[in-house]
This record gives structure tokens, sequence and C-alpha cells, in this order.
């Protein structure tokens, strides 16, 4: 499938990250789009600077005449008035994963799955490619800093990269010539039902790559294969590897090793295990596709990270780091960065819980993970496209979590309650709204 110039596409539920980077694809293309979002965000207002209309009324009657594909994400509720409205005319109805699965259809695709790190990685295999040369068009889950947004675009591009989303079985869509898949962890038991269903999902996903494409895995995951495959990790088993590594104040110093046990020294300027680990899962696609050691080395180097995975944002005399972690697992990742970076000094975190059905399902090891810090404020739980569930709510896995130094505040006592405590390094977790916080406690520590 291609974008065509004068295709009229309208996006349900445009602010969303994976939305916005499609809208903004489709207009390059010569597409008129506009798009429907429940209320406005930095994203919707980029959009509509751009040229992009944007609605924020669910009524059927602001839907634009003569539409030729209307895309719709999965949070928008099926009872959506606008929805109801497509459904009932003869216009072609696209899910966002459906649309990149067409597009993959006719382009050479590296696909990025895996439960965690799939945006860290997603965002910089386009970057090690881009800086040797190589013409590329990303999907980017994040607002990657070294491009400053979440879509990488140039004309006639040899390689199309996008995240491979688990969720709804979304990358089942996709066509890959190469893939990665970082991790396999139980995660959206509300639509799988369970873990093992999962790994049938991603067993599927791998079985989709051609006997001549490669499967880039990292080396704790059991997978089996037709496509090549290269393994990446920290032991000698992985054909990319990281050892003797070194943390310092300005990133991690290590040796790479590559599958012809060559090895070069390497500085990744982004602290914790996690970030290390999908680095060399971008390097594994670089050296695939023969971007040189010396190129893979200076993009490593260069690499800004991404908006909201381990996003340091203020770092003087007061320390603020923000991370999409949603996932015990990602909490876990997250909290031992900063710790690496922080070993004696006191650290706050604040989380909002991502989802009923998630917190239900680990609501244990939630309250584990979350004791690695010192000072805890827990938010209410961010419903997303769900309704409450019976029991399940902040309150409850706070009292589960064994830590002294631990409350549960409202959002809009938040500022002035940080404000008054001043911590000395503080981090914020979740994908929900707690985003909308960000600038003003940056702003607000800066200042202090």
């Amino acid at each position: 499938m291609k974008i065509k110039t004068g295709d009229r596409i309208f996006f349900l539920g445009i602010g969303g990250i994976g939305m916005s980077a499609l809208a903004r694809y489709a207009k390059n293309q010569g597409a008129w789009v506009s798009g429907y979002d429940r209320t406005a965000s930095e994203i919707t207002d980029e959009l509509l600077a751009e040229g992009i209309p944007v609605i924020f009324e669910d009524e059927p009657e602001l839907l634009p005449d003569q539409l030729d594909l209307v895309v719709v994400t999965p949070a928008i509720p099926t009872d959506s008035q606008l929805l109801t409205k497509v459904k009932k005319l003869d216009i072609s109805l696209l899910k966002r994963s459906q649309l990149l699965g067409a597009l993959s259809e006719s382009e050479f695709t590296i696909a990025i799955a895996g439960t965690h790190g799939k945006t860290s990685i997603t965002a910089l295999t386009a970057w090690l490619l881009h800086q040797a040369g190589i013409k590329v068009t990303a999907f980017i889950g994040g607002i990657a800093k070294n491009f400053n947004s979440n879509l990488v675009l140039c004309d006639n591009p040899h390689v199309l990269i996008v995240e491979a989303d688990e969720f709804d079985r979304s990358f089942l869509y996709l066509r890959a010539d190469m893939a990665v898949i970082s991790a396999i962890e139980a995660d959206h038991l509300d639509i799988y039902g369970d873990a093992s269903l999962l790994q049938d999902a991603f067993q599927e996903f791998a079985d989709r790559i051609p006997e001549n494409g490669f499967l880039v895995l990292q080396e704790d995951q059991k997978l089996d294969c037709a496509a090549h495959l290269v393994r990446y990790g920290f032991s000698e088993a992985s054909a990319v590897r990281a050892q003797n590594v070194v943390v310092t104040p300005e990133g991690q110093q290590f040796e790479l090793v590559f599958p012809d046990d060559s090895k070069i020294s390497a500085m990744l300027p982004l602290a914790g295990n996690h970030n290390l680990n999908n680095a060399l899962a971008a390097v594994s696609l670089a050296w695939i596709n023969l971007v040189t050691p010396e190129m893979i080395v200076a993009g490593l180097a260069t690499f800004k990270g991404i908006k909201r995975r381990f996003d340091v944002r203020v770092n003087q005399k007061y320390f603020y780091v923000d991370d999409y972690a949603h996932h015990p697992t990602e909490i876990n990742a997250c909290l031992q960065a900063v710790r690496s970076l922080f070993p004696k000094k006191k650290i706050t975190a604040i989380f909002q819980p991502h989802l009923y059905s998630r917190t239900r399902d680990f609501m244990l090891d939630f309250a584990r993970s979350l004791e690695a810090v010192d000072e805890l404020i827990l938010l209410d739980i961010y419903p997303a496209r769900e309704r409450p569930i019976a029991e399940v709510s902040s309150e409850k896995l706070l009292h589960l979590i064994d830590l002294a130094d631990k409350q549960l505040i409202k959002k809009e006592q938040l500022l002035e309650w940080i404000d008054q405590k001043r911590p000395e390094v503080l981090v914020t977790m979740g994908a929900g709204d707690i985003d909308r916080f960000v600038k003003p406690l940056e702003k607000m520590i800066a200042q202090w």
C-alpha cells in the first residue's frame, strides 16, 4: 500500500505517539490529513502548528467529507460517536497496526519487538544507520532527541524501521525482513489471558521472518526461527556483547565484541544495564547492515536518548529523571540505573499505575519493585481505555509496599508537595498523564 498525494485520511486518536507519526508521514506523502483526540496535548499542538487540523469533540457532524481512509487506535472506545459514524459509511477503516503492516509490504522493513525496550532500540537503530549514510524512514514510539521527532523521513528510503507492538497482536500485521525481539515477559494479559499465549504470539512473529532474513534475539529469550539468528547480551554465548563495563558520570564505557570476535572500545552516554542491553540490539542490526565498527562507536557516543526513557531533565544541585516505566521489570531497570548514579543518596519516586488490569495482574510485583526507593508517592491509577475494576486501586497497592516513607497523593497536590519537600533525587514513572507534570517539575526544580 502507498499513501498518495490527494488522499484524504482521518486519524481517530491522532494525539497518540504512534498515530501522530503516521499522520505526519501521510502528510509528507502528500495526503490531506486531519484527526480527532480526546484532549489537547503537546503533540496535538505541534500537529496543529504543522497544518494538520485536529478536533477535540466526539461529534459525528465534525467528521470531514469525502474521506478515503480512517485510521483508528485501540485507545478509542468502541462506543465513540465518530467511530460509529465511520462504520456506517463506505470508508476504508484500518487499525494503526494494519496501516503500518500495509506500508511494510512495499519496503525493506526492520521491525523492533519485545515487551521492553522497543522505543530505545528503534531510535538508536535509526540513528546508527542514519549516521552511516543509510537512508531510513522510522516510526518511533517516543520523541528521539537526535531527530527531535517520533518520525524520521527521507526520500526513497532504503530501510523502513518500525516498532512491532505486541498489544492486541498488532505486530502480526507486519512483514519484516529483519527483526529484534528484546524481551518476552507477561504483559497485556487483558488481551492474551495467559503468558504462554503471549509467548506463542512472539513465536508466530519470529516465524514470519523469511529464511534469508535476520532475527536479532536477546540472549535470555527462547525462540526458534528459520531466519539467520544473531544473539546479543553480556555473556560469551552472544555474538554481539558488551564486556568490561565501567559506569561513569558520563555514561558507560565498555568493550564491544562483534560476531567475528573483533573488539572495539565504546561509550554509551546513558545509565542502566537496560540501556546498554538495548544498545546491543541496535548494534547488532547496524552490524548486519554493514555499518563499520568505527561508525557504530561514533553513533553510540552521540546518541542523546528519548524523551520519557530515562530522560534526565535536571542534573545540577538536584537531580530529576523521568521515565515511561509502567511494568515492574521496567521500574526495576529504571531504579537500578538511578541507584547506580546515586548509591548513597535518598531517592524519591512518583509512580502513576497504568491500567486497572495491569495493576491487578502485577500487584505484588509492583509492590516489590517500588520498595527499591527511599520515599514513594503513588498517584491514582490512570485508566486509559479501561473502566474501574472492583478492589483494584492505588490505595490497595500502597498497603502492599513494605516501605516506611510512602503516601498516596492527588495530582492537584503534587507540585506543591514536591516544592515543599525538595527531594535531592526525584524520579517520575508511568505511562499515563503523569507526563503533563514533567515540564512544570523540570522548571520548578531547576530554580531551587
